[in-house]
Parts: structure tokens; C-alpha cells; sequence
């Protein structure tokens, strides 16, 4: 295998401490790493350093000659929002390249789903999910060797999620993934690099088996941290004993062994072995529970994406009260985050629109994943302020959530996206509202904060609104659930049920117009495995319930279709 990519002693510092110290790697063909680890602990800013968009402190990055590199980008330039998206795509190229390549973006931007008439609008105009999109297609055109991902499935919904994982699984090239998805990086990766304790853990393992490894070496580090502790225990109480002998019989054979076995012991805990930290993060969610009927009620409620634009789609009746935890569920671009954004508005104004009718002594709270609601230029101390005026309950639950009393200074444009994620719900937690409208909320945090999150929702008093792609948040948070698409909204009594509608919106023809229409289907190549993936997916998961759950019927007719749609892709 050829090395792409060789990276030695590399060292960050902050200004609250090193972020990590003396990495050395070596990234050669083939390589598909996904790289994880807690919030803060430098992920994004090693990805900086691989590309040299960021200087280290020390240590070198060294590019083999012969490989192209690209990185996916975490957000779009503000520069580039008034242009279409297919200008987007293009100005990754040199400007002489860009019109024999504009097939090739087309291409792509099909490939990601976007119509001839969407790759003419405006990125400004994207939904979070479609900006991702957008952004993978801009590192995609360079065409690279390796690739570099920093949380692509950021703001992806389910469908466009299984096509990044086909695309990832297919694609050539060698690639390092960082992201919070388990299932996401035991499909696609082939090593893990787990960054933790300012170093790096590297693991021939995809993510789960790696996550295991890592826990059954830190239950040994403990282990045998304990019989360390044990002699230099043994060892110091022998020390003085003699010690004191020594003293109370002027005895300087003793009062030297003494002093030995001080060494030995000094010896022993230079030489013991180091136990990990573990996450320095707390997540944790107050609410207040309004004793009503209905926090909100919708009733054909017109739902458009910005004031004065035409309408996405109308909410029939529907209503939630305290206790309510509602997963909104669709498709990127059909309005879930609009219908956020929208009650959100209204409930800012002293009177609702028509359609609407809200509780009077409501107190909502709102989670923008974009994380605006946090100015940049304010400090940690200074962004909580909004949400609680008192100072001495701000620097308690700053603490509380993992921020040390030295961060409270700091800036909250120089935060990671998760810590920004975390600061939010600290402040969240502390205005204690009645109702909470989440707006994709596990798009920055860790797979240990996701677990913390699920956790804390659960105990939640108050309503609760959460637009989320996560599966595990909605299946072990969520008791409602509710679908908006080409129908509007409607609710749905299981998450499974809305998670099928949403796997088989795009079926497979039947096996005879299949082979009449071969070339055609040829064409149609990603959509095919799009389904493949779904219908092995759905299969599995039916298999794994126990045999009184399961469902015959539909399982040989998902085999059947999955043998059809492999002759196909063969």
C-alpha cells in the first residue's frame, strides 16, 4: 500500500492547555478511518492541521506528491450564498476548468438529489440538509484521493443518510470520517482513531468493536492501577514504619532503608499506569411542567419556509401538552424545521396567527441548529445571560456542564460546534421552560452526549417539539410522532411505522417491468442501492424482534426484492 499521508509529533495548544500532544500516523491507500471522540477534544481542529489550514504548534504533515486531498467543509463561505448552487460547486475548480467540468457538477448535484431547476436557486435558500449535500459535492468535484469528512451527516435525513453510507462504501478512495453516527462508521470504515486524553488510540476495528477494545483496555488500566496503588500503598506504609523506628531508636540502618523505599515508592508512581479522564461534559435538561390541557393547538395552519413565501404545506389539527415529546419526522426541505420556526415567531408576537392558538402562560425555548442564538462575541459567561440574569447560577451551571471556572472568559466564536451545543442547553436548562422546540439538536454532540440527551428528555415535565434524523434520540425519547410530507402532517403511533413510509418512498418496479426497463434502472444506479441498503436495513431489524413481533409476510418480500435488486446492480 502507498503512503498518502505521514504526520509526525504533532502537538496543539490553546490557551487553556494543550488540546493534544505528539501524534504520529501514517495514512496510506485504502485506509477508511473514522476518527471519534468526545466534544473539544480536537477532532475538527486535526482535520485543519491534515489539510494546513491550521498551523501546529508542532510536529509536520507530510502529503505524498501523487495524492490529491479534499475536505468537506462544515459550513458554506457567506460569499457564496447568493450564487446558484451549481456556481457553488464550480468555484472549487480553477476558473479555466470550470466550464468543460460543469457536466461533472451537474452530475453530482443529481447524484445528491437536487433537480435541474434546484441547482439554479440560491444556496441561501438550502435546508440544512441540502447545504450538506451541497458541500459534499463541492469536495467530491476536485475529484481527490483522499477525503477528509468532518461530520457529513450533520442536518442529513434518513434517505440521503443510507446514500451517503452506499457512497462511502463504493467510492475508491481512502478517507477519514469524523462522526458521532455508530451505525454510520461500522458500515463504512475499516480502522478508528479515538482521540482521547490528548492522544490518539488507533484501532484496526470499525467503531464499535473499537469502542469495546477501548473499554476493555481502560477496565484493565484499572485494574492493574488498583495492585499498583496497592504496593506503593504496602511499600509507603513499610517506609514509614521504618521510618519511625529509625527515629525512636536512633537506628540509621532503618532510618536509610527508610529513605529507599521513599525513592521505590516516588518510583512506583512515576512508573503506574495513567487511568483515562472520561468526557469532562455533563448534559442535563430542567423543564417546568404547565398543568393544561394544550400548550398549542395547530389547526390548518399554513406553514411557509420564510415570511411571504409560498406555503410548504398546511397543518391540520393537531396539539400537544406538558408530557408530549413529539418527534417531527420527514424528508429534508419539507418543512419540519419551517413548522419550528414558524411557532417560534408566533410566540415571540403578543398574538398568534390564525390557525394557532397557544397557552397563555406559556414559556418557550428554542434550539436553532444553526447555534445563532449564541453571539460569537460573547463570552461563555456573557452568552448564558439571556437566559438567566443572575451571575452566581450562570458560573454554577457553567461548571456543572464541564466548563472550569478559566473558560468563563472565553470567546464563544473559538468553541467547537459540540461545546456550542452543550452552552446552548446549559442555558436551556436554566430559563426552565414550559415548552421546548429542539431543532436537530444531536447534529454537534458525542455519542456520549447523545446518550445523556435521550436520558434527560425522557425526564423532561414540559412539551416538547424535536426535529431529529437520529434514530436512537427519537426511539428512546419520543412518545408521539408526527410525518410531514407531500400530505401535510399526520401523526402516527410508532416511530417504526413513519421510519418504513420513509425507507419505501421510493419503490422498486416489479420484477417484470424490471427487466423490461433494464437500461433505464442501469441509469438510475444510486436509487437502486439507495433501496438495496433500506430493504436490508428494514429486513434485519425485523429479524432481530423476537419471533411473535416479527413479520413472515413482509420479510420473503423483502428478500424477493433484494434479489432482484442485486441480479440488478451484478
Amino acid at each position: 500500500m502507498s503512503t498518502l499521508l505521514t504526520a509526525q509529533s504533532l502537538h496543539v495548544d490553546t490557551a487553556f492547555g494543550p488540546l493534544f500532544t505528539n501524534l504520529s500516523f501514517t495514512l496510506k491507500k485504502g485506509d477508511r478511518i473514522g476518527l471519534i471522540g468526545y466534544n473539544g477534544c480536537g477532532k475538527s481542529t486535526l482535520l485543519r492541521v491534515l489539510d494546513g489550514t491550521m498551523i501546529p504548534n508542532g510536529g509536520s504533515v507530510a502529503l505524498a506528491s501523487h495524492c490529491l486531498m479534499a475536505r468537506v467543509e462544515q459550513h458554506l463561505p457567506d460569499t457564496l450564498l447568493a450564487q446558484p448552487l451549481l456556481q457553488v460547486v464550480l468555484e472549487k475548480l480553477p476558473a479555466l476548468e470550470r466550464e468543460n467540468q460543469r457536466w461533472q457538477a451537474e452530475r453530482l448535484l443529481a447524484e445528491m438529489g437536487f433537480t435541474a431547476d434546484e441547482a439554479r436557486q440560491r444556496a441561501s435558500t438550502l435546508s440544512g440538509g441540502q447545504h450538506t449535500r451541497l458541500l459534499l459535492a463541492r469536495a467530491l468535484i476536485q475529484q481527490p484521493d483522499l477525503l477528509l469528512l468532518d461530520e457529513p451527516g450533520n442536518h442529513l435525513d434518513l434517505p440521503t443518510l443510507l446514500w451517503l453510507e452506499s457512497f462511502l462504501q463504493t467510492w475508491q478512495g481512502s478517507f477519514v470520517l469524523v462522526s458521532h453516527d455508530n451505525i454510520l462508521l461500522d458500515a463504512v470504515t475499516n480502522a478508528s482513531w479515538i482521540l482521547r486524553d490528548k492522544t490518539l488510540h488507533a484501532f484496526s476495528l470499525p467503531c464499535s468493536a473499537a469502542r469495546q477494545a477501548l473499554d476493555e483496555r481502560d477496565a484493565s488500566d484499572a485494574l492493574r492501577h488498583k495492585a499498583e496503588q496497592k504496593e506503593i500503598d504496602r511499600v509507603a506504609a513499610s517506609a514509614k514504619r521504618l521510618a519511625i523506628w529509625g527515629r525512636t531508636y536512633d537506628n540509621e540502618d532503618l532510618s536509610r532503608k527508610a529513605k529507599q523505599m521513599e525513592k521505590q515508592v516516588q518510583r512506583l508512581k512515576e512508573s503506574q499506569t495513567d487511568l483515562t479522564a472520561g468526557t469532562p461534559w455533563r448534559l442535563t435538561l430542567r423543564g417546568d411542567m404547565l398543568r393544561a390541557d394544550r400548550l398549542l393547538e395547530m389547526d390548518q395552519l399554513p406553514v411557509p419556509p420564510a415570511p411571504g413565501l409560498p406555503v410548504l404545506f398546511t397543518a391540520g389539527l393537531a396539539r400537544l401538552k406538558s408530557g408530549d415529546r413529539v418527534a417531527v419526522m420527514g424528508r429534508n426541505g419539507g418543512g419540519k424545521s419551517s413548522l419550528l420556526r414558524l411557532l417560534w415567531r408566533h410566540m415571540q408576537q403578543e398574538s398568534a396567527e390564525d390557525g394557532l392558538r397557544l397557552h397563555p402562560r406559556l414559556k418557550p425555548g428554542y434550539y436553532d441548529q444553526t447555534l445563532h442564538q449564541l453571539a460569537d462575541d460573547n463570552t461563555l459567561l456573557d452568552a448564558l445571560e439571556p437566559f438567566e440574569p443572575a451571575a452566581d447560577a450562570r458560573k454554577r451551571a457553567l461548571i456543572s456542564a464541564g466548563f472550569s471556572w478559566a473558560r468563563h472568559g472565553q470567546k464563544v466564536a473559538t468553541l467547537s460546534g459540540g461545546e456550542r451545543s452543550r452552552l446552548l442547553f446549559v442555558g436551556l436548562s436554566l430559563a426552565c421552560y414550559s415548552l421546548l422546540l429542539l431543532d436537530e439538536p444531536t447534529n454537534h454532540l458525542d455519542m456520549d452526549g447523545k446518550t445523556a440527551l435521550a436520558r434527560t428528555l425522557c425526564d423532561y415535565p414540559g412539551g416538547l417539539l424535536l426535529v431529529s434524523h437520529d434514530r436512537e434520540l427519537i426511539n428512546h425519547s419520543c412518545n408521539r410522532f408526527w410525518l410531514i410530507d407531500e400530505r401535510g402532517l399526520s401523526e402516527w403511533h410508532s416511530a417504526e411505522e413513519v421510519y418504513e413510509v420513509l425507507r419505501t418512498a421510493v419503490r422498486c418496479p416489479a420484477p417484470e417491468v424490471v427487466a423490461e426497463n433494464r437500461r433505464e434502472a442501469e441509469e438510475d444506479h444510486d436509487t437502486l442501492l439507495e433501496r438495496l441498503v433500506s430493504l436490508e436495513q428494514l429486513l434485519a431489524d425485523d429479524l432481530a424482534r423476537k419471533p411473535k413481533h416479527q413479520k413472515p409476510q413482509l420479510q420473503a418480500q423483502w428478500r424477493k426484492e433484494i434479489a432482484t435488486l442485486n441480479a440488478l446492480l451484478s
